[in-house]
């Protein structure tokens, strides 16, 4: 078995996939405060295309815990971003625990994915409609 055999995975393409009580509800958070329109669509499941990876919102009875990053996007400008979606009524995360704080909803995160080329990356979160909890980072060279 050559590498590319056992690298199966390190070929395909990976989509998120997001949990929603209320399909509705969602699209229209979708829609309205993040600009997105779904590109296809099935009964229970929204298919949504950034930057060329996909996402999907589904209909589901299970609600996510809201405890971790399920998903973010990485964008140029944080700051101009966070700013633009607090426009809209995002409201983002503020969290203070020892060794990572934000500071109005932007954290600073050294050494994180050096393989990016930077020294760290900046991170904002916030959540969707659903109790989805969504990240916005921007490497720091």
């Amino acid at each position: 078995m050559n590498e590319d055999d056992r690298n199966l995975l390190g070929r395909g393409r990976v989509a998120t996939r997001l949990p929603a009580q209320d399909l509705g509800r969602a699209r229209r958070f979708y829609a309205e405060v993040l600009g997105l329109r779904p590109v296809d669509e099935r009964p229970g499941g929204l298919l949504y295309r950034c930057g060329g990876t996909d996402f999907v919102v589904f209909a589901s009875t299970g609600s996510s815990p809201g405890t971790f990053t399920q998903m973010a996007w990485e964008v140029e400008d944080i700051e101009a971003v966070v700013a633009e979606l607090r426009r809209r009524g995002v409201v983002f995360e503020e969290v203070d625990v020892p060794g990572f704080r934000t500071r109005d909803g932007i954290a600073e995160v050294d050494g994180n994915y050096p393989s990016k080329g930077a020294r760290g990356e900046r991170g904002a979160w916030f959540r969707d409609s659903e109790g989805n909890l969504l990240g916005i980072g921007q490497p720091m060279p």
